[in-house]
């Protein structure tokens, strides 16, 4: 099915149920998620699952997927890269950005619950988690973008992988801010971040081939909040003819005919989040000709060779298909944390008159 435009308050509840359902199914009894059926699960691709669950109504599945994160964090508040089945499947490092989205996953599902014990459990997870992430913190502001099997920093940095942290960082914030808890240094390491990713773009991509070729790193700037609005229009407009294929999707990597759903979807939300409602709706609308009749959508779609590719259907990228579904029709209270950046401000006299500063 293709053609699907979606508007503020019209969130298809009937046509999204099989979505949320095959990442249901795919929920392991110990409350992981993996890739699909078979596949292991990583803690990135785990949380934007669990993202689908809360926006779908399945509070419990998406909170014992977080349960399940909180059962496997190392004593220095990591995860290790990927796990199956229960055990390890791939112990040769420990990602930041990895780590730092539980934050991102925790704030976006009691936006969504109002759960306060939920948020009030998760906050030593969220703690040791973003510790571990900015103990990876360089002087000159960028982070790590690894640690190897022994805990040895793998130095250099990923503006993709930064740019995620610079979300989880606002989100985390906001937990401890609604929990009334000190995080002035995550919000000085947050600033110093993003300064490393608009001013010095010579803390990245240092001992491999830059990665610019990848959609990512060009729209992640604006879908975590780095730009400003005037900032994203420009660099929206920079790559637009490289990166995107009309009528299909966002490619993967520029110099590849391959388009890929979950690209779409954050892209979708990148638009929104730099005022360009029209060219959202058109983009997310031509997504669901990849989707198959159990809710599912196909990774990608290999234009010249008329193949879908791979042949998998992520569990991470139905979850993105409902994140740019809430936030095109504001359907939970969650759908802006991708299209705006609001950290909560504590007045002096009274915390828990907190409210939400939108920054542009």
């Amino acid at each position: 099915m293709s053609g699907v435009f979606l508007s503020k308050g019209l969130f298809p509840v009937d046509f999204f149920r099989p979505t949320v359902e095959f990442i249901l199914n795919c929920q392991q009894e110990d409350g992981s998620i993996p890739w699909f059926e078979g596949s292991y699960a990583d803690p990135w691709d785990h949380v934007e699952a669990a993202m689908g669950l809360s926006i779908g109504g399945e509070w419990d599945a998406a909170e014992k997927a977080y349960a399940w994160l909180s059962h496997t964090q190392l004593e220095d508040g990591s995860w290790w890269a990927a796990y199956k089945e229960g055990e390890i499947d791939n112990g040769e490092r420990r990602e930041t950005n990895f780590v730092a989205y539980v934050a991102t996953g925790v704030w976006h599902h009691f936006l969504i619950s109002e759960n306060e014990q939920f948020l009030s459990d998760m906050w030593p997870v969220v703690r040791r988690s973003m510790e571990f992430v900015l103990n990876l913190q360089s002087e000159h502001g960028e982070i790590q973008w690894a640690v190897d099997k022994f805990g040895e920093p793998k130095l250099d940095a990923l503006i993709t992988g930064c740019c995620s942290i610079y979300k989880s960082l606002e989100c985390a914030s906001n937990i401890a801010i609604s929990l009334n808890k000190e995080c002035s240094h995550w919000l000085d390491a947050r600033a110093r971040l993003g300064d490393a990713l608009v001013h010095k773009p010579e803390r990245f991509d240092r001992t491999w081939e830059s990665k610019d070729r990848y959609s990512m790193d060009w729209f992640y700037p604006i879908l975590t909040g780095v730009l400003n609005k005037a900032q994203s229009q420009a660099r929206l407009k920079d790559g637009w003819d490289k990166f995107v294929e009309n009528d299909l999707g966002c490619r993967c990597v520029s110099d590849e005919p391959w388009v890929t759903i979950a690209e779409s979807c954050e892209l979708t939300l990148a638009l929104l989040a730099a005022g360009d409602h029209a060219r959202a709706v058109t983009l997310y609308s031509w997504l669901h000709q990849w989707r198959l009749n159990d809710g599912s959508y196909w990774t990608g779609y290999q234009f010249v060779q008329d193949v879908l590719w791979p042949d998998e259907k992520p569990t991470w990228t139905a979850g993105a298909i409902l994140l740019a579904a809430d936030a095109l029709t504001q359907y939970t209270s969650a759908a802006q944390l991708f299209t705006s950046v609001n950290i909560l401000s504590v007045a002096e006299e009274d915390q828990a008159s907190s409210k939400m500063r939108v920054v542009d």
